[in-house]
């Protein structure tokens, strides 16, 4: 049995954990680039804290691109099918991530300490259901 046949042949429960997994890996990796670029900017290149992180979140997302399009999605589509859905998946994340601040806190009054966490549920569980559906296929 060829190794394609025996990745087809697992359990797709666990191929999916798998998967999640990796991709959680994968955010990590991509939150300490962004987090790596702006010490170093502001630390060693004497940057303004905003635009440091503005440049750490474009190399942040470089890198969840990278390791989603190979490592955790494992997909052979070109660049041009696979990155535009990418970025468009990261813009309704931040929409939703916006979306979930404006009505926790100006509708319902919460807290934003309160109100943030239930948004870094929420934007990472969309963005991996729509790039496994979507961006990677």
């Amino acid at each position: 049995m060829s190794s394609a046949q025996l990745r087809a042949a697992r359990p797709t429960g666990l191929r999916d954990l798998r998967r999640l997994v990796r991709y959680g890996l994968a955010g990590g990796t991509a939150a300490a680039t962004h987090f790596g670029l702006l010490a170093l900017l502001v630390e060693v290149a004497g940057r303004q804290p905003v635009t440091a992180s503005a440049v750490g979140f474009l190399g942040g997302l470089v890198v969840s691109y990278l390791l989603q399009r190979r490592f955790v999605f494992a997909t052979g589509h070109a660049h041009g099918h696979t990155l535009p859905r990418f970025l468009t998946v990261v813009g309704l994340g931040l929409l939703l991530n916006t979306l979930v601040l404006f009505v926790g806190t100006g509708v319902l009054e919460l807290h934003y300490a309160w109100v943030q966490p239930a948004a870094f549920a929420l934007v990472p569980l969309n963005n991996y259901l729509l790039n496994s559906l979507w961006t990677f296929r």
